[in-house]
């Protein structure tokens, strides 16, 4: 497969720096000649002028290999967290390591993922490729044989390339992480895993004692159902101020206040990280990378193309690089964090990715990356799913369209099968406007959407008929066609092959 060389600005900026070291150095070299012009060093003399040289060549190479070193990566991954919920993004549940960590970089306001469900989420982070190009497109998939992934990126770098934590990626020989942990945690339960920071901690010693770069994957499993983790107490259902897409139940608020509980404990898991990478002094070499994933497993967020559900927060840190305290409003996506990083690091990646590196709006020189993002949602296979419902959709800066591939069909997910939402739909028998809206909306929708995401950013008001939203609706329409096409993505054909793409029926075979 072809490969592209990726340019290391960082690195040759400190190289030019260290060619001006010499002459400077060699002026504090004294004269060896008399005023007669003669030779007169004494041997003391020349035993110095050798060590002040012998000095020189070795404070070059010092500089050299500092230049030379390269970057590592440390990419802490949530589960099922709506970024709106974080206080990262004026939420209720309180993330002080997540708001230390934007002080310390540069936060992102429009970050999107490929897929609102975490199997196809992680595949496409990965491979820096969309879910439908590598046929890791339904939930709990598969990347189709001869994809390569960031595992094989790294090795040939020179790199370790370890994860910690859920892994909900296959097959094996695609992604063969040193896995930390891997021995005590069974392989068939590492999809529900927490990062073990005593392993991590480990690994981190051990990079640092034999000085090889590393990529390291953080990946958590909060706030993820079932939500038993966190103080709960901290989050007093009656205080809180329910999201405008969530009717108001006893069970919703009991349930969400759980939920925002386990961010909570998510954001101590990314301040674990950084005290270790405090301990081991690598904090000025080492690119951070937080993202929190698609939304909760509520209505309206996981499971759907709203950008509740597609939205991810973002933060990175390089220290030195990235500007402290920063915010960019560029539209990226998580196909672009690996090439970002590659061409942070000045490595060589694949030539046919979809990713995108955005190194630039990173250092400060760019403010704006694409115009276009992409995703879409596969229901067939998934728990409590709906028999088949795809939906299609594209966002720019300020719209979202979408397409559903089957508007006749119920809309169906774990999310129906809850005792919220069956209160939901009680309360909408009993005249209660909010909630009838809301259950109803949620399960039955039109063949195509759009919404102001910067007047409406819960997507709760449909614009799809409004004439004065005409030209938006052509562009985005025909944009997602053409992505589609470009994808292999045969729509509702796609759909109904979803279940040759999950893990389990590949076993079968």
């Amino acid at each position: 497969m072809p490969y592209r060389k990726l340019p290391n600005l960082s690195a040759s900026i400190v190289l030019g720096a260290s060619t001006l070291a010499g002459p400077a150095l060699a002026q504090t070299v004294p004269s060896t000649r008399g005023t007669n012009g003669d030779q007169t060093a004494t041997k003391s003399t020349r035993r110095a002028i050798l060590l002040v040289l012998l000095l020189c060549a070795i404070s070059s190479q010092v500089v050299i290999a500092a230049a030379a070193q390269k970057p590592n990566l440390i990419l802490i991954l949530a589960d099922d967290c709506t970024k709106y919920d974080t206080e990262l993004y004026g939420g209720q549940a309180k993330t002080p390591n997540l708001m230390r960590l934007a002080k310390e970089g540069m936060i992102f306001t429009q970050c999107f993922q490929a897929a609102p469900s975490c199997s196809p989420t992680r595949h496409a982070l990965y491979t820096a490729k969309y879910p439908v190009k590598t046929g890791a497109y339904p939930n709990h998939t598969f990347v189709k044989p001869g994809i390569t992934s960031v595992v094989q990126w790294l090795k040939a770098a020179g790199y370790r390339a370890a994860l910690s934590g859920k892994t909900h990626i296959n097959p094996p020989e695609a992604f063969s992480f040193e896995y930390l942990a891997e021995e005590s945690i069974p392989a068939d339960r590492r999809i529900a895993a927490n990062p073990d920071f005593a392993a991590v901690d480990k690994f981190l010693g051990d990079c640092v004692r034999t000085d090889t770069p590393f990529g390291l994957f953080l990946c958590s499993n909060e706030p993820h159902t079932p939500w038993n983790k966190g103080d709960a107490s901290a989050y007093p259902p009656e205080r809180l101020q329910l999201p405008p897409i969530f009717a108001d139940t006893p069970a919703t608020r009991t349930d969400f206040s759980k939920y925002l509980a386990e961010i909570t404990t998510f954001d101590q898991q990314v301040g674990e990280a950084l005290a270790l990478i405090e301990k081991h002094g690598l904090r000025d070499n080492t690119v951070v990378i937080a993202l929190t994933e698609q939304g909760n497993a509520f209505p309206y967020a996981k499971w759907t193309c709203y950008d509740a559900g597609l939205a991810s927060g973002l933060v990175v840190r390089w220290p030195g690089r990235v500007k402290a305290g920063s915010t960019s409003d560029a539209l990226v996506e998580y196909v672009d964090m690996l090439p970002t990083f590659f061409e942070a690091a000045g490595l060589s990646l694949p030539d046919d990715l979809d990713g995108q590196s955005f190194l630039p709006v990173l250092l400060g020189r760019a403010s704006h990356h694409k115009d276009y993002v992409f995703a879409l949602q596969t229901t067939r296979g998934i728990l409590f799913g709906s028999d088949y419902y795809g939906i299609r959709t594209v966002r720019d800066a300020r719209y979202r369209y979408i397409v559903n591939l089957t508007p006749d069909a119920t809309f169906k997910n774990w999310t129906t099968n809850q005792p919220w939402f069956k209160e939901w739909q009680t309360a909408a028998k009993a005249d209660d406007d909010r909630a009838a809206r809301l259950s109803e909306n949620y399960q039955h929708r039109p063949a195509e959407e759009l919404y102001d995401c910067t007047d409406d950013p819960w997507n709760q008001r449909n614009l799809i008929s409004d004439p004065a939203q005409a030209k938006v609706i052509a562009v985005l329409r025909s944009q997602l066609a053409e992505w589609m096409e470009a994808q292999g993505d045969r729509g509702q054909e796609t759909e109904m092959d979803a279940l040759e793409h999950m893990w389990k029926n590949a076993n079968q075979n």
